[in-house]
């Protein structure tokens, strides 16, 4: 039996145009010699599609669509694709109004549904606020010629509750283990996984051991593609029944893969398998550029502005979209005001050389002196602050807004993680956009992208990468007046955000008490700016988007004080 693995790229909504994806994957896998196609979770409407859900004219046409769909493919070919089901139990027991399901199609029409059976909700997801849970284990009887198979279908999150391999349960039943009882002879598994860092090491250990324990051989279809916030990379995967990787497809791209089932063996043979798994600044490259590139085309963006200042964000960002969205779609302003330094000028002039974007140039000295002037009265008697400061970058703010307005360029943001997570960063001004690129990037890996992107040719200018950051709001000023070193600065993020440790712990860790008191203050009191962001694609488990829910109107620090004064 031949199973094909379309890894497809869906767009939310787009259930046509999804279908086409569907239907050309599907063509060339029968001319493959394809028993059954596998595409990814919700794959004829895209993932996730929110809120779109609620709407019973999104839930009728999935459904007419995939009926349209079934009579288009091949009459020989079996294809599992996703969609969202009617749940007609709904009105009378209470339950939520539709499934997350696998349509099941052959011979023209919509054979079997299959129901999704663990729903999560954590981080990104909230699968609970729309589907009800499936309640039986779902399998078909695969037939091809004189010869059958027993395949047992998952989707996503239920493969994800392997008590051995999380030493843990997290939900009452494991979908697996029930349809190795009910005897079949192969499991896929069909997802829609965003995309984190590393990722992909956790999933191939996690399928590898479930294949091992269970003897059966898994089949893995991911989705890819970005959509939003959320970056989906791809690198489906089958293991055989004794945990060994057979296959594996490309990585941040489509892709359609061929696994042969050995009926007499009752196991996978040995197929493709991409090159090994990425490095960590290539693998986060390649997901900002999919991110990128995606969200622009999906949105309807053809070229994009960015703000550049000479300093390594900057540089970093427009290197992403330039790859992105091709060098000559993006557009480059320097907005040099008079504390911008020369070399600032010219090291962006350099990296809009070396990557090879148009730029435009825009004092801003002249803007500057009329507001001051403006506000003089109003100001008069106080003394000059932040809020000189960040006049400039507001000015900044409305320039590129300006100039996306007017010839229709997606303005991205350029602030990193580090900055977004103690609010050095200035509302209205440097967070003007349509979509912040690295904010899920901290400091210390924006330097390192860097210099991986400057191991073959100096891409990035060299003294972008050297210089200290600064904002250069003021004559002379550096990041290190008002954030300690990044290096430091981002352990301790990282521990605080990530890994949820209180500042005891990560004093105990070796930081100075004043200084994670410092920028626990700061975190906390910045929430009001994060939530004004633009979306945040996202690279870590914990990033500053929807997955992000914390107050902003709150008496509570994350600093667990009541919890720190009660342990001494």
């Amino acid at each position: 039996m031949k199973i094909a693995i379309a890894q497809i790229n869906p767009t939310v909504g787009d259930l046509s145009g999804n279908a086409q994806r569907i239907l050309e994957a599907a063509i060339q896998a029968a001319d493959l010699g394809a028993d059954l196609v596998l595409t990814p979770e919700l794959s004829l409407c895209g993932y996730p599609p929110r809120d779109l859900l609620m709407r019973p004219s999104f839930i009728t046409k999935t459904k007419r669509q995939a009926e349209a769909l079934a009579k288009a493919l091949p009459s020989d070919l079996s294809v599992l694709v996703g969609i969202a089901e009617d749940n007609p139990s709904a009105a009378m027991q209470g339950q939520k109004p539709i499934f997350n399901s696998m349509a099941l199609l052959q011979s023209g029409k919509v054979k079997e549904v299959f129901h999704k059976r663990l729903l999560p909700t954590y981080d990104v997801f909230d699968e609970d606020r729309y589907f009800e849970s499936g309640t039986k284990a779902s399998s078909f009887l695969l037939q091809a010629e004189r010869e059958s198979i027993h395949v047992g279908v998952t989707i996503c999150e239920d493969l994800w509750n392997n008590e051995t391999f999380w030493g843990k349960r997290t939900y009452s039943i494991n979908p697996t283990q029930e349809l190795v009882e009910n005897g079949v002879d192969l499991v896929v598994n069909l997802s829609a996984s965003p995309y984190v860092y590393a990722k992909q090491v956790l999933r191939e250990d996690m399928i590898a051991h479930e294949a091992k324990q269970h003897q059966r051989a898994i089949v893995y279809v991911n989705q890819v593609g970005g959509n939003d916030d959320l970056i989906f990379d791809g690198q489906s995967v089958a293991f055989n029944r004794q945990g060994e990787l057979v296959c594996r497809a490309a990585a941040f791209s489509t892709d359609l893969k061929l696994v042969n089932f050995d009926i007499d063996k009752q196991d996978l043979q040995p197929a493709v398998i991409e090159t090994t798994l990425l490095a960590a600044d290539a693998e986060i490259w390649s997901a900002l550029v999919l991110g990128v590139k995606d969200y622009a085309r999906k949105c309807g963006f053809r070229k994009a502005v960015i703000g550049l200042s000479g300093g390594i964000d900057s540089a970093l960002v427009s290197a992403i979209a330039a790859e992105a969205l091709g060098p000559q779609n993006v557009l480059g302003v320097l907005m040099p005001s008079p504390y911008s330094s020369k070399h600032s000028i010219s090291d962006a002039e350099q990296l809009a050389k070396n990557i090879g974007i148009p730029t435009e140039t825009i004092p801003i000295g002249q803007l500057m002196s009329g507001y001051e002037k403006t506000l003089d009265d109003l100001f008069k008697g106080t003394e000059s602050d932040v809020t000189e400061e960040n006049l400039q970058s507001r000015i900044r703010g409305n320039l590129l807004m300006a100039v996306s307005n007017k010839f229709g360029h997606l303005l991205l943001t350029t602030g990193n993680k580090s900055e977004m997570a103690v609010g050095y960063c200035t509302l209205y001004g440097d967070m003007n956009g349509g979509l912040a690129v690295i904010a899920d990037v901290p400091k210390t890996r924006v330097y390192s992208i860097c210099r991986w992107l400057n191991r073959k040719q100096a891409l990035i200018p060299n003294n972008i990468i050297t210089k200290p950051p600064s904002a250069e709001l003021k004559p002379g000023q550096v990041d290190q007046d008002s954030l300690p070193d990044y290096e430091i600065l981002d352990d301790i993020l990282e521990r605080l955000v990530q890994k949820q440790q209180s500042a005891d712990d990560i004093v105990a860790a070796g930081h100075p008490a004043a200084t994670v008191e410092k920028v626990v203050r700061l975190v906390t009191r910045s929430e009001f700016k994060r939530r004004q962001t633009p979306p945040v694609l996202k690279v870590t488990d914990r990033a500053f988007g929807m997955g992000w829910r914390m107050p902003i109107a709150s008496q509570w620090s994350l600093e667990l004080s009541a919890e720190s004064d009660k342990s001494k």
